[in-house]
């Protein structure tokens, strides 16, 4: 029996081909999405060749959220699995002064990703079944000056997924939330991360084809990021404001 295709969104991302990886062993068709699709060939011909399943190399740019229906259009088939790891970092000390690259940064972590997966929400809702996954952060979680800019962008898609699920949750569509905190990929490479906080690739990979397999809303890649987060919260805002984390 042929397994369901499965999109990657966001390919070319270190965490973006360990998910292609996890799920071409499985057996799934891969469909890999992501701006100048024609570097990911090489990609395409070790998937390929080492587990056995077709795989389509798609043009895609989270960005131009005009090109999102065509893109979609052109698809060999509606995938079963879409999974988005949309996102860009940036710098916060050169978003706060350059309101380009600030825009950027929001727009590659909400407003691109957020399109395309309402998209696919509706075709997914119309055909009855589908699940889409959307790379989040914690740093969306509460506001912290070394990083506000993107994680208002990751709160803002957190927040998009969360009312996405509400409204699938009756139409036979699931909605993942992953939040990995630090991961270790060409995006964190020279920022000084504790290793015992940082995840792997290949672990968020793992983590995201667990949670479509058992259905989960929300995942921590690391489970104590949870505890993290929670007493970050719970930090009284007039003793938040005097920290810098």
């Amino acid at each position: 029996m042929t397994k369901p295709s499965v999109l990657i969104l966001g390919a070319r991302s270190d965490i973006g081909e360990a998910v292609a990886r996890k799920f071409a062993a499985l057996g799934h068709p891969i469909q890999l999405a992501a701006r100048q699709s024609e570097t990911l060939e090489a990609q395409r011909a070790d998937l390929q060749l080492r587990y056995s399943v077709p795989v389509t190399l798609l043009e895609f740019d989270a960005l131009l959220t005009e090109s999102h229906t065509r893109f979609l259009a052109m698809l060999p088939e509606l995938p079963e699995v879409a999974v988005s790891i949309v996102g860009l970092m940036g710098s916060q000390e050169r978003s706060e002064h350059d309101h380009l690259l600030a825009s950027c940064v929001m727009r590659s972590n909400y407003e691109g990703p957020a399109n395309i997966l309402a998209l696919l929400a509706n075709q997914f809702e119309e055909r009855g079944h589908g699940t889409l996954v959307g790379l989040s952060s914690v740093a969306g979680e509460r506001g912290r000056a070394t990083n506000y800019i993107y994680g208002s962008a990751k709160a803002g898609f957190t927040a998009f997924l969360s009312g996405l699920r509400n409204r699938l949750a009756k139409r036979g569509v699931h909605v993942v939330t992953v939040l990995p905190g630090y991961v270790a990929t060409k995006m964190t490479e020279g920022m000084n991360l504790p290793a015992g906080l940082t995840a792997q690739p290949n672990e968020v990979a793992e983590a995201i084809v667990l949670a479509v397999k058992r259905k989960k809303d929300v995942i921590y890649v690391r489970r104590f990021w949870y505890l993290i987060m929670l007493i970050i919260k719970l930090i009284p805002e007039r003793l938040f404001k005097g920290l810098r984390l």
